[in-house]
């Protein structure tokens, strides 16, 4: 099983990769993450959303699928680390989706298993994907019941 991540909008910038790199390096199956770029919309505002939304759900399949949203719900660590760890553990992969600037349209919303929401702040997209990189490895790490999560 595995954990891919679909992210509107252009590739890592340098500074992200370098930090998610740091992440990459320690994740090992079923936590290891893979990043597909789907291209963002030349639209604005509700064309754009519903161009992305199509974009997003024509790469889902039968994934356990997590979208992260500001509005979504507020989990801890170790709530993060059993929300990843039970569909992996019943064979299913696990997609999380980073909308685009005007975020996704109410069938993304439908067909997400969870919505996260990291912070009822925005983030700009570059940061979210470093910050997941982090929460992926943390999970990984409360997951093993190693010491890198501190209560």
């Amino acid at each position: 099983m595995a954990l891919r991540v679909l992210m509107v909008g252009r590739k890592h910038e340098d500074w992200v990769v370098d930090g998610i790199r740091r992440y990459e390096k320690r994740l090992k199956k079923p936590f290891d993450l893979s990043w597909v770029s789907i291209p963002h919309s030349a639209r604005e505002n509700d064309a754009a959303r519903k161009e992305e939304s199509e974009r997003l759900l024509g790469k889902l399949g039968s994934d356990y699928v997590i979208l992260l949203d500001e509005r979504g719900k507020a989990i801890t660590s170790p709530q993060l680390s059993k929300t990843l760890q039970k569909p992996l553990d019943n064979s299913r992969n696990v997609t999380l989706i980073i909308g685009g600037a005007y975020g996704v349209d109410q069938s993304v919303h439908d067909r997400a298993d969870f919505v996260w929401s990291l912070s009822p702040l925005v983030f700009p997209h570059q940061l979210v994907r470093l910050i997941l990189a982090e929460q992926v490895y943390r999970a990984q790490e409360i997951a093993a019941g190693r010491p890198y999560h501190h209560e």
